[in-house]
């Protein structure tokens, strides 16, 4: 979610900071609950005994007024007294009920009705709008039908001037004369001035702060501008960019449902995690809960609930998506079940929903392990609830993921029942619901390996065929040329002469090629495998763009052989390089995608960007579809997984694995082209239709976000307009009304060909309190905004439109064979596409292969949750207090050190003794000892590959932190000029470890600093820092090198040893790199002993792990 509430004292607050505005009365604002200490209140705001006060709760309530919920003109007794039989009290608003918990006290401003005005601010997707109305207060009405409207662009300046001609013609109408205090008189000629100054303040707030919303009721203008009233929400997720200004802004739970702890240590998990991990509680008592996986899928599971008549009983909502790791999921998995089985008892038992749709590129298997881990360790709860476990999972690896729930069923104690992508996604919903007969034995797909095997593709086909009676079948390529079909029997209209850039011409053909933005091979050799099986002449990714390296050459396989693809470290040589390349797929961070795509932009070649990050802030993405649209640039996303071709082009990790591609058909196109806000409910439409008709023509996930780069309607529009594609699908969802515009062009001819259309989020009418969805965009702000004022329009519109999402298959299937029965769809055989062998790490990953090591050691393991020398933990290591630090502290900085700083050193020596035979020193002193030279050429061979990449990074790292921290930089400030400056920041990232498998040697060093140390200003710093670089991904830790660099300059500056010129020449010299260097000697020294004592030959390096790239040669 992007757009989150605020309390009214946190928007004060900010306005009260930063709003330019001489007009701005000051308005001091004291925070009450139920922990205030009276006395400690009035000493810090002395006005409290002064002044007249007014009290209110901030908790998100609406219409406090109306509720008798303001106390006014009272003194600071009364406020007590007022709020003695209201504070912790439990109301009712609405249909939400919850407890009073936190007010606030303001001064009373004394005016009259007559004073009062209305203003609001919020965003649209092509601009921001300002409403006000010279009327104020809590019987204002129905603002929108009264107020005056001033639509401002996204670049426009505004200015008094134009507040003042665009919106304050009827206030300064009103007010020429006017009476006060029973007096008439005249208003003063700056008054229109003063309000017309304080509104342009306000929105250039508005915009620099990030609000997405803010409306003030009633602002009332005297001698100068009161903020009353206020209700603002902010961007959440451009915290990093407003991180100095906001401070720690709290975004507080609506009212009516309470911050379980439970939440708020989801919420930490997801914090720390390059996952989504969202856990929202409903209602505490309820039987039926879910562990969803999948933003879309989590919304589509709520709906069928409660199209079921579950909704009394839903527990929660939440999902797990964006490949977490299995010891996220098992935290996630074991906070659900916990919750689940505490508290009273069901006479029915509990239901537990596991569901998912067909992920596109996380590991099934691996999530699965985490919750099989939660459910064996919470075995005996889930009996005495008498807990019943429904499983329906797709995506990479799921059939081995799918056994290990099978297997673990059979033994658990409690009722399980699992299934793959052959049942419909919520099928599962009516079987726990008792609504569905629960199949004896599952019908099952081949396994994960099967399209290797030879004829398996054929196989699979005819499998998958035989299931329906209906047989799906591949358009005639002689059907039909032009549009032709019809939407539940209206005629087909004139094409409209005027079309849409986006229905010229076809994004994607057989011949696209795209460049990739960042560092993703996994998608780039998903991309290659998929235009194998589509028997593309070429690769469709040409380069690689990345800022952060040189240009090179990164290896990929092509079918069976390998190729090179380039990287480029400049935008400017890969277009220039690449001429007739236009797609460009982004997967640069939300911190750097608006940058990289406006960089893009400024490219005529390029027509089609697809933004995969989520997270970019509103107003950032909103600016990029302008100019997008200036430019005529497609932008799919941001916030989406990007979309496919069958046959052509797929974007990135679209359509999962080549196993999921074939069982989808997505090798070769059908006769339905879909659009869906989702990304991981495409593939489950690519299921869906795959299953149902003759397969997918096009795909597009346009993103989550309330502003993505196309809309709905400009993707079906393309579709229509193309003769190869029969029949449309729209899966749209709560929040927004770009539905809106579908329907009118449904009604009004320019659409007419079949549509099948559903708007997920039906449920979100039936909770108590708001609830944001997993989606930033999937929130109903007004009734037009609902799913089901969505679906009925469709309906009414001529869509098909079916009962609920659980019959959306059938609905299509029902098209589907009407318009073959029509014959306007012609059905072929399938043609078998050429199978692609399987990677090396995937089949590893299945255990259908093993491999014999390279290297054996008995010295050291890296591998584990702590490094181990010679079998002993380093924990225990240093317990043995040995050590030299004494030594040290002669020998390099010529006087003794504090006890505490020799020990530090000690800790840093065998920190860094050794990590493992894999490093690239060690790996080299072994190799030489294996050829029989002697320990001094040995540990040489090791020491000569320390540098910035391996080992070296200490004196970077406290460098860099250094100068930062004295220039006064804050870390979000330093992390964003690394970032602007294409630098990596050093000390910072693990290839193993991270927030949730923490390096135990980073936690044992941080923690003696700063215990022992007189002042760690610098470890702190950074570990600030690393805060910033987690919450982008959480393998960006502190890592070792950066620990000990900010450290050690916190030694040598507090420990009272040195002077600061000192202090700052050994870190020049390189104190801190030789750390690491004696430290790793001995480790060095080690393996050359133990190659020596196990007797290891001379070694060689085996074939098969080297690529033999060689020039043709032409005699």
């Amino acid at each position: 979610m992007s757009a989150k509430a605020i309390r009214e004292a946190a928007g004060k607050d900010l306005l009260r900071k930063f709003v330019k505005s001489k007009s701005l009365a000051e308005s001091p604002c004291a925070v009450v609950t139920q922990d205030t200490d009276w006395t400690e209140l009035a000493q810090k705001y002395p006005w409290l005994l002064t002044e007249k006060l007014v009290v209110k709760p901030d908790q998100l309530i609406k219409r406090r007024g109306k509720l008798g919920l303001i106390k006014v003109n009272t003194d600071l007794n009364g406020a007590k007294e007022w709020l003695q039989s209201r504070l912790g009290q439990d109301i009712q608003v609405g249909s939400a009920t919850g407890r009073l918990k936190n007010f606030i006290i303001e001064p009373f401003v004394s005016h009259q009705p007559a004073e009062e005005v209305y203003v609001c601010i919020y965003c649209e997707r092509a601009n921001d709008v300002i409403l006000f109305h010279h009327q104020g207060g809590v019987d204002v009405g129905d603002v929108d039908a009264k107020a005056v409207k001033y639509s401002v662009g996204l670049q426009e300046e505004v200015t008094a001037a134009k507040v003042k001609s665009n919106l304050l013609g009827k206030y300064l109408q009103r007010n020429k004369i006017h009476s006060r205090h029973g007096r008439t008189v005249v208003l003063r000629l700056c008054g229109d001035s003063m309000l017309a100054d304080f509104i342009q303040a306000l929105y250039q707030q508005f915009r620099d702060l990030y609000f997405t919303y803010l409306e003030i009721n009633p602002l009332v203008v005297t001698d100068k501008v009161y903020i009353l009233d206020l209700a603002a929400k902010i961007d959440s997720t451009a915290e990093f960019l407003c991180k100095v200004q906001w401070g720690d802004l709290e975004f507080p739970p609506p009212f009516g449902r309470e911050a379980f702890a439970e939440e708020a240590y989801i919420a930490d998990l997801d914090a720390k995690s390059g996952a989504s991990l969202k856990l929202t509680i409903l209602n505490p008592k309820g039987r039926i809960w879910t562990m969803v996986a999948g933003g879309g899928a989590s919304v589509i599971y709520s709906d069928t609930i409660c199209d079921l008549g579950g909704a009394s009983e839903l527990a929660n909502y939440g999902e797990y998506s964006g490949a977490p790791s299995e010891q996220q999921t098992y935290e996630y998995a074991k906070t659900v079940i916990g919750l689940m089985t505490k508290g009273d008892k069901h006479p029915d038992g509990k239901v537990l929903i596991i569901g998912g749709g067909i992920a596109n590129f996380t590991n099934v298997a691996s999530t699965f392990k985490g919750i099989v881990r939660a459910l064996k360790e919470l075995r005996e709860n889930l009996k005495e609830y008498g807990v019943s476990i429904f499983v329906r999972r797709g995506g990479p690896n799921y059939q081995e993921g799918l056994r290990v729930m099978r297997e673990l069923g059979s033994n658990l104690g409690v009722p399980m029942h699992v299934f793959g992508t052959e049942t419909h996604m919520t099928a599962i919903v009516g079987m726990a619901l008792g609504k569905r007969s629960i199949p004896d034995t599952p019908p099952m797909d081949n396994t994960t390996a099967s399209f290797l095997l030879s004829g398996s593709a054929s196989a699979n086909l005819t499998a998958m065929s035989g299931s329906s009676s209906n047989p799906p079948r591949r358009t005639s390529s002689t059907s039909e040329p032009t549009a032709t079909g019809t939407t539940n029997g209206a005629a087909p209209s004139t094409r409209p002469k005027h079309q849409t850039p986006l229905a010229q011409k076809p994004l994607f053909k057989k011949s696209s090629t795209c460049f990739i933005f960042g560092m993703q091979n996994r998608a780039v050799q998903g991309m290659l495998d998929f235009d194998h099986s589509c028997q593309r002449e070429t690769p469709s990714v040409v380069a690689m763009i990345y800022p952060f390296v040189g240009d090179h050459k990164q290896k990929f396989y092509w079918g069976h052989k390998e190729i090179l693809v380039p990287v480029y470290k400049s935008m400017a040589k890969a277009m220039k390089l690449h001429p007739k390349t236009d797609i460009m797929i982004n997967f640069a961070s939300l911190r750097s995608a608006y940058d990289s795509t406006v960089e893009t932009l400024q490219f005529p070649q390029i027509r089609t960007i697809a933004i995969i990050a989520e997270g970019i802030p509103e107003n950032k993405t909103r600016l990029l579809v302008q100019t997008a649209k200036e430019k005529g640039v497609t932008i799919i996303g941001p916030a989406t997984v990007g979309g496919i071709k069958p046959g052509c082009f797929k974007i990135g990790n679209t359509g999962g694995m080549l196993d999921n591609i074939l069982s989808s058909k997505l090798y070769r196109p059908g006769s339905v082209a879909y659009v869906s806000r989702s990304g991981g409910m495409s593939n489950e439409l690519n299921n869906i239709i795959s299953r149902n008709t003759d397969g997918v023509f096009e795909g597009v996930a346009i993103g989550g976000d309330r502003y993505p780069g196309t809309t709905f309607l400009d993707h079906l529009l393309r579709y229509h307009d193309d003769p190869a594609v029969k029949m449309l699908v729209l899966l749209g969802e709560v929040g927004g009304i770009e539905e809106y515009e579908v329907c009118n062009a449904i009604e009004n001819g320019r659409i007419n060909k079949p549509i099948v259309a559903w708007c997920i989020g039906t449920c979100s009418t039936m909770f108590s309190s708001e609830v944001q969805f997993g989606h930033a965009g999937a929130c109903a702000n007004a009734e037009r905004e609902t799913s089901g004022a969505k679906n009925q329009a469709l309906r009414v519109a001529g869509a098909y439109v079916p009962s609920s999402f659980d019959d959306l298959d059938k609905k299509i299937n029902e098209v589907y064979n009407q318009l073959v029965e029509e014959g306007k769809i012609v059905p072929q055989p399938e043609v078998p596409p050429p199978t692609v062998p399987m990677d090396f790490n995937w089949a590893r990953e299945l255990g259908l292969i093993r491999k014999p090591a390279s290297f054996m050691t008995s010295i050291v393991d890296e591998r584990g949750q702590e490094l181990l020398y010679g079998g002993m933990p380093i924990s225990d290591v240093f317990e043995k207090n040995v050590g030299i630090g004494g030594t040290l502290s002669l020998l390099w900085f010529q006087r003794r050190l504090p006890p505490y700083a020799t020990k530090f050193l000690e800790m840093c020596l065998i920190i860094s003794a050794d990590h493992g035979p894999a490093v690239s020193g060690a790996h080299n002193c072994i190799v030489t000892a294996r050829a029989g030279k002697d320990l001094i050429s040995s540990l040489c061979s090791g020491l000569l590959t320390i540098g910035e990449r391996f080992g070296g990074a200490l004196d970077g790292a406290a460098k860099q932190y250094t100068e930062a921290y004295d220039s006064g930089l804050i870390p979000m400030e330093f992390v964003n000029k690394m970032r602007a400056e294409h630098k990596l920041i050093m000390g910072i990232g693990h290839r193993v470890k991270s927030l949730n498998n923490p390096d135990k040697r980073v936690v044992i060093l941080k923690e003696y600093a700063q215990a022992n140390f007189p002042a760690t200003p610098l470890l702190d710093w950074a570990l600030k820092v690393e805060k910033i670089t987690t919450a982008k991904k959480p393998n960006l830790i502190l890592n070792v090198d950066g620990v000990i660099g900010a450290a050690m300059v916190d030694l040598l500056r507090n420990c009272g040893a040195f002077t600061s010129e000192e202090a700052a020449e050994y870190v020049e010299m390189g104190t801190l790199n030789a750390l690491f260097v004696l430290g790793r000697s001995m480790g060095f020294i080690g393996h050359y002993l133990d190659q020596r004592r196990l007797k290891q030959g001379l070694y060689r390096h085996p074939w098969d792990d080297i690529s033999y790239i060689l020039p043709e040669y032409n005699a």
